[in-house]
């Protein structure tokens, strides 16, 4: 793997406890997103999010904390496989500036995304709790030059 920009990428994936259509709802419904994005937080971090869901459609998400008001547009694929009786999330970024900003995704950023979005799915199923302040993001956010 070289260091150039499309080349840089990250694969995580998840195990989650929901149908692959409950899954994909609550990662692309902007609303539902809105509350899975601060559901561990003990203060919500998001301010707006759009999703455009059409192929080639884009997702933007601006928090109130943010790497210097920069911005960073990647290419994000995922897929929701039915496995166990839940859904096996499998995300793949690319398009990364640096690699440790690449690191930084994929220690950090989607390891939060994914460990909301399953307390956000084990609350709407009623099959457990989560406590609001157990578990954030790191701050603050580290200083990127892009």
């Amino acid at each position: 793997m070289t260091d150039q920009p499309d080349s840089l990428e990250l694969r995580i994936t998840r195990q989650l406890p929901a149908s692959p259509e409950d899954v994909f709802d609550a990662y692309t419904g902007a609303d539902k997103q809105k509350i899975w994005f601060s559901i561990l937080d003990e203060e919500p971090g998001i301010v707006e999010i759009e999703v455009d869901l059409r192929v080639g459609g884009t997702q933007t998400a601006t928090w109130g904390r943010s790497p210097n008001g920069q911005t960073m547009t990647t290419r994000i694929e995922i897929t929701f496989e039915p496995r166990d009786g839940g859904t096996l999330m499998t995300v793949i970024q690319s398009g990364f500036p640096r690699v440790e900003i690449r690191d930084f995704f994929t220690q950090e950023v989607w390891a939060g995304a994914l460990a909301r979005i399953e307390a956000f799915l084990v609350a709407q199923s009623g099959a457990g709790s989560w406590e609001r302040g157990s578990c954030s993001p790191p701050s603050p956010w580290p200083s990127w030059s892009i």
